[in-house]
């Protein structure tokens, strides 16, 4: 068994070589997806997946991390964690629902400390219709300039700026217009892409393997940067169901954990998104029943993680900053994105798998009833 501290990795290349020694010991294959792009430190780069459990199980249960590569410390820990935990493996294969772990969706950002992907895109925004007009954010557009500005740090007259905007819209309405994706600045802060990421086809390859036989989907997808720190807030990741809403609720709502939030009823740290990555369960396994959650943990304040992220796009858009610059603003970064204790480490762990041994619960019908 691996302590709780051990299993988060300091960088990508750790959090793999932990991953891969860890289905190992828990004698389970591993089936790799290559990137063909350098890691940080020159390390090889790949989407890695394992599942625990028959090929034809009907119950099945996704475990994700580093949708937003520098997340990745979060989500790697939890998913090695979980590979060492004999009781909750033994919950799972009792109830005869699979496991299947993707351990960095984005392992480019994950290695380069980025929230997007090599082509500059959040992924979870890129699971939109691009053979359709791509929603439109003119807030965005309006707050493009100001939030990446030609120096950084911002001058006082870029952040007056901005915080008059806030003023006269609100934090809702910033928070929104920032985060719910844009597709018309490719340089810029939430960018949701003009076409599907590597990441984006990779995944919905593993899904369409993987769900084939389901019949019931769950899907809990590790996410920090939102919220109180060290709170895994629960937000409901399906379509609007009021359906999918109930059973997501009963699943996950009990044994102490706060109500499942939702972005399309404002109950939600995070705001209404567009092109959100379980759309793509949708669309690869049409005959399952889905239910999902995002496990969001907070970190920092909002206006801090927002920071870092615009600091983030700024640094890839400059890539001749001074050294130190650099250096500042991936610390930033990470600090926004990963609180580095043993105790958020232990709230990590203990939050996450409960809304595992929950979802084993809900798929096999134990909450329902």
């Amino acid at each position: 068994m691996i302590g709780v501290v051990e299993a988060f990795p300091a960088s990508y290349a750790e959090g793999r070589a932990k991953f891969l020694a860890a289905c190992v010991a828990a004698g389970l294959p591993v089936q790799t997806h290559p990137l063909a792009l350098p890691g940080a430190g020159g390390e090889a780069l790949a989407m890695d997946v394992a599942r625990e459990g028959p090929a034809d199980a009907e119950r099945l249960l996704v475990v994700t991390s580093a949708c937003h590569g520098v997340e990745g410390h979060c989500g790697s820990g939890v998913q090695v964690f979980a590979l060492h935990d004999d009781e909750w493996r033994d919950k799972a294969r009792a109830a005869g629902v699979a496991v299947l772990y993707v351990h960095a969706l984005n392992p480019h950002g994950f290695s380069h400390g980025r929230r997007t992907t090599q082509e500059n895109v959040d992924l979870n925004r890129n699971f939109a219709d691009f053979g359709a007009p791509l929603p439109a954010n003119p807030a965005y557009a309006e707050l493009h300039a100001l939030l990446l500005p030609r120096e950084w740090p911002p001058t006082p007259a870029n952040e007056a700026a901005l915080g008059q905007w806030m003023q006269q819209h609100g934090m809702p309405a910033f928070q929104a217009a920032m985060s719910s994706g844009q597709y018309q600045f490719e340089d810029g802060v939430f960018f949701g892409g003009r076409a599907p990421t590597w990441s984006n086809r990779t995944l919905r390859q593993v899904l369409r393997q993987h769900g084939a036989a389901a019949r019931r989907i769950a899907w809990i997808d590790l996410h920090t940067g939102l919220g109180p720190n060290g709170l895994g807030e629960r937000i409901f990741a399906c379509r609007d169901d009021a359906a999918a809403y109930r059973r997501a609720s009963a699943w996950w709502s009990g044994g102490g954990a706060t109500p499942v939030t939702s972005i399309y009823d404002g109950s939600s740290t995070s705001s209404l998104l567009n092109g959100l990555m379980w759309n793509a369960v949708y669309e690869e396994c049409p005959q399952a029943e889905y239910t999902g959650i995002a496990m969001e943990y907070g970190t920092l304040p909002l206006l801090e993680v927002m920071q870092a992220t615009r600091a983030d796009h700024w640094l890839h858009n400059h890539p001749d900053a001074a050294p130190e610059l650099a250096a500042a603003i991936r610390r930033q970064m990470r600090e926004a994105f990963y609180t580095d204790t043993d105790a958020w480490k232990g709230q990590v762990i203990s939050q996450a798998r409960q809304a595992m041994f929950q979802a084993v619960d809900g798929l096999s019908g134990v909450a329902d009833s």
